[in-house]
């Protein structure tokens, strides 16, 4: 698959079938995601896969309420992926104070969607969520409490009635310019 194809192809999955997902095939993601270009090679992130299916159920339910339901759908998702921001060295951590920049943010987005695309190559779904319960998914996951969380991903084997979509973007001419606004 050529890369353009490999980027039409990922999409946001909310629709899993209950195969297990291969950790020979984590493992190729998790590599396309530590190859990821971040601000002062800080390489700000670590991952943790969860697919003990216990604990995935847990998580899964920290990323919805009664109120809130559209990420219910990890309930059928096999694995849940967490980003956890690490610090970044200092003259990083300087220089985004400087620049009011969040370069770790922008790091993990990065290292995030090289995962997401390996997992399309591999025949796998993603879809990165935003919307979490950080507090109960850290206690969960015994995550260090002045660390935060900066995405989850749901990864799994989208069901086979799940159809690609055409994806619906702004035209070219209202996000691109030369030379000036």
């Amino acid at each position: 698959m050529s890369f353009f194809d490999l980027i039409k192809a990922r999409q946001s999955v909310r629709k899993y079938s209950g195969k297990p997902v291969e950790r020979e095939k984590i493992e190729k993601c998790i590599e396309a995601a530590r190859l990821a270009p971040s601000a002062s090679n800080s390489q700000p992130w670590r991952y943790i896969i969860v697919d003990e299916p216990g604990l995935k159920e847990k998580i899964g339910k920290e990323t919805y309420s009664n109120l809130i339901r559209f990420n219910k759908f990890t309930e059928q998702t096999p694995v849940i992926v967490v980003i956890v921001i690490e610090k970044s060295p200092i003259i990083t951590q300087i220089g985004a104070k400087l620049k009011k920049r969040e370069f770790s943010l922008i790091d993990i987005g990065i290292s995030a969607e090289h995962f997401c695309l390996q997992a399309a190559e591999e025949g796998l779904g993603t879809c990165m969520l935003g919307w979490f319960n950080e507090k109960s998914i850290k206690k969960h996951l015994k995550i260090p409490k002045n660390k935060t969380i900066g995405l989850l991903i749901s990864l799994g084997y989208a069901e086979d009635d799940y159809k690609l979509r055409n994806k619906i973007r702004k035209e070219k001419k209202r996000i691109l310019s030369y030379n000036e606004y």
